[in-house]
C-alpha cells in the first residue's frame, strides 16, 4: 500500500481500491520486472509525499516523466542534483529570470525546494519506459491524476494551476472552483516555448494571486 505520510493517505485510500487502479498496479508490477522503468518505484509518488493537500499553493502539471537514465525522480520537470537540467527546465528557468528576476540557470535542476514550498509538481502520467517517451500513456495514470486534480479543485483554499501544453490544458475541464486561478501557456519544450511559454509571466501572476488572498508567495529560487 502506498504511504504518503500526510493528508493524501486519507484522501486517496479508496482510490487505490478502484478496479482501474488495481489493473494499473498489476501492469506496473509486470513492467518493473521486465522493463527499465523511470522513476524508481519508490519515487513514483514523490510529488504528493513532499506536498500535502492543504499545503498546495500551486500545481504544475507535466506530461510524463523524463525517460533518460537518472533523470526522473517523481517531480514534474525536476532532475536530481548532478543531472544536467533538460531543455524544458532550462526554458522554465529563463522565464523565471525574465519574469521575477530570480536566476536559477547554471545551478542544478532539482525542484524539491519548490515542492516543500507548496508547489505540487504532478505529471499526468507517473511512469515511463526507458528511452520511450509516453510509453505508459493509457495504462491508468490519467484517471488517477485526474482524480487528484478533482480533489484539489474541491478545496476552498485558493491555489494556482499552471497548465503548459496540450496534455496539461486538457485537465482544465476538471478545475471548476472559482476560488482557484488557472494559467495556460505553451509547453516549455524547445519545440513550443516560443509559441507562448516565453513571456507568459505565470510565476509573477501566481504570486500576485496568492498575495492578494493573504497567502505566502512562492520563492521560485532553487538554491
Amino acid at each position: 500500500m502506498v504511504q504518503f505520510n500526510n493528508e493524501w493517505d486519507e484522501l486517496l485510500k479508496d482510490e487505490f481500491k478502484k478496479d482501474y487502479y488495481l489493473r494499473l498496479r498489476s501492469t506496473l508490477v509486470r513492467e518493473y520486472k521486465t522493463q527499465r522503468i523511470f522513476p524508481g518505484m519508490y519515487d513514483i509518488f514523490n510529488a504528493m509525499k513532499l506536498t500535502s493537500y492543504s499545503d498546495v499553493k500551486c500545481v504544475i502539471i507535466g506530461q510524463d516523466p523524463y525517460h533518460g537514465e537518472g533523470q526522473a525522480h517523481g517531480l514534474s520537470f525536476s532532475v536530481r542534483k548532478g543531472v544536467a537540467p533538460p531543455p524544458s527546465l532550462v526554458n522554465i528557468f529563463k522565464e523565471i529570470r525574465d519574469d521575477v528576476g530570480i536566476d536559477n540557470t547554471g545551478k542544478h535542476g532539482e525542484l524539491t525546494k519548490w515542492a516543500k514550498n507548496g508547489v505540487l509538481l504532478l505529471n499526468s502520467v507517473l511512469t515511463v519506459r526507458a528511452n520511450q517517451a509516453r510509453s505508459h500513456r493509457g495504462i491508468g495514470w490519467e484517471e488517477f491524476t485526474s482524480d487528484v486534480i478533482g480533489l484539489l479543485n474541491l478545496r476552498e483554499k485558493p491555489m494556482v494551476f499552471m497548465l503548459w501544453g496540450a496534455d496539461a490544458k486538457a485537465k482544465a475541464q476538471l478545475i471548476t472552483n472559482p476560488n482557484h486561478l488557472v494559467l495556460k501557456a505553451a509547453h516549455p519544450s524547445p519545440l513550443s516555448a516560443y509559441n507562448g511559454f516565453f513571456g507568459c509571466r505565470h510565476f509573477s501572476q501566481a504570486n500576485d494571486f496568492l498575495r492578494a488572498r493573504g497567502m505566502e508567495e512562492i520563492d521560485w529560487s532553487i538554491e
